[in-house]
């Protein structure tokens, strides 16, 4: 069978077995007719409070925080509707806030390309500055006993809107909501604390999972600390067209879009596969290894202990940003690794997807096909080269023996794939 992976800008096609192959997907949702009055209807109609429009005043100032370019959020869609209803605010009154995490700046042209031209021009946007503490603000420490520091332009404003998009998340169950604030606008300090080694390695830190899960409880609680005034939400298909528009109160409309995406992209498999081949949905999502490793981890769900799973990746950017190259260079074996994170007083940014992927590797082979990595850099990354996904995958199979099974992720982190119970 032919089937097309979600990989890199364009997509890869590649020849599979009928035999013994199962696809799982989300279930398919078709694109809003009309975006914009969605959108509009959405903000004029929330959950939980009064529309957006009676909530401003014209001498607030306003916040605006959006989403940064390794995530496929429709901000040039969004922002210009959102904006329209804000019309009665002057544009000096109103900035965009990059939410980077600690993540790179990113650029003017970036900016452009996420926002929009007019967008750049019209109003005040700034990236979120988390490692420099005159930039931040401490709310007070959360019952884990993280501190929680938030970006001074957001704390400053009379009026803080979030915005993003819901999926599956491989650490807080689900994204959007709070986690504009932890780890978007928050301090280095905050989000080393929800990424430490304990959060990491509970096994209810885990896509689909938000009862129980310590990274999921830890944003909601910083979230209610930073008092947004409103959010807006929205879901997306394979074409990034949006299928749903959830606004209104941050638990509220969070919670709606949670329900929404699990009734879409949680899918049942009657039993785990030998081999599962996965990607990274596409270009920005899969820009580079550190993030593709969300790619890994839904695949690892239904792939059997010892199993293999091959990702298709494209890595434009290499292998990320920040030490998460280096750490995995670190000892000779992912167990390693994993035991050096764990040591007491071990402390490094990043060494959160470092430790999810050594979860992986030390269950699994992961065969990595990429255009945007050399062999060396796979290597070093306790991967193993492959410039072949069709062949890889056969080879696989014959190598666990007549009756094989082979499970397909097209769309990667898009699917929640879980084993009937």
């Amino acid at each position: 069978m032919r089937v097309r992976l979600a990989y890199a800008r364009e997509g890869l096609e590649v020849d599979l077995p009928d035999e013994n192959t199962t696809v799982v997907e989300p279930l398919y949702v078709e694109g809003l007719p009309d975006e914009a009055a969605a959108l509009c209807e959405a903000l004029r109609r929330p959950l939980g409070l009064p529309p957006l429009r009676e909530l401003v005043r014209p001498d607030d100032t306003v916040v605006i925080v959006f989403s940064d370019i390794t995530r496929p959020t429709p901000n040039d869609r969004m922002l210009p509707v959102l904006l329209a209803e804000l019309a009665h605010v002057p544009k000096e009154n109103i900035t965009l806030l990059n939410a980077l995490g600690l993540h790179r700046h990113n650029t003017k042209d970036e900016l452009v390309r996420m926002l929009g031209e007019e967008v750049v021009a019209s109003y005040r946007v700034v990236n979120h500055e988390a490692f420099d503490k005159s930039q931040l603000v401490y709310l007070g420490q959360t019952s884990s006993g993280g501190e929680a520091w938030v970006d001074r332009e957001y704390v400053r404003a009379s009026v803080r809107i979030l915005t993003g998009f819901v999926e599956p998340h491989l650490f807080a169950g689900f994204s959007g909501g709070a986690k504009a604030i932890l780890p978007g606008v928050a301090g280095a300090d905050s989000v080393m604390h929800v990424h430490n080694a304990e959060m990491i390695g509970s096994p209810n830190s885990n896509y689909g999972i938000i009862d129980g899960n310590p990274i999921f409880a830890e944003m909601r609680e910083v979230g209610a600390m930073a008092e947004p005034t409103f959010i807006l939400n929205v879901t997306l298909n394979k074409q990034r067209r949006i299928t749903g528009v959830f606004a209104g109160a941050l638990v509220a409309a969070q919670d709606a879009a949670i329900e929404f995406v699990r009734n879409t992209a949680m899918r049942p498999v009657e039993r785990p596969f030998d081999v599962v081949l996965t990607t990274n949905n596409y270009y920005p999502a899969d820009l580079d290894l550190y993030q593709s490793v969300k790619g890994m981890k839904a695949a690892a769900l239904v792939t059997k202990p010892g199993g293999a799973i091959v990702i298709a990746a494209g890595c434009e950017e290499g292998v990320g940003h920040g030490p998460f190259g280096d750490i995995m260079k670190m000892r000779p074996t992912p167990q390693g690794i994993l035991e050096m994170i764990y040591e007491p007083g071990f402390s490094m940014y990043d060494q959160w997807e470092a430790q999810d992927l050594c979860k992986i590797l030390v269950k699994h082979r992961v065969f990595l096909y990429t255009d945007g990595l050399t062999e060396e850099q796979a290597t070093a990354a306790h991967m193993i080269w492959t410039r072949d996904v069709g062949a890889t995958v056969r080879r696989l199979l014959a190598e666990y023996g007549p009756g094989a099974t082979l499970g397909v992720l097209p769309e990667g982190p898009q699917t929640i794939p879980y084993v009937k119970k």
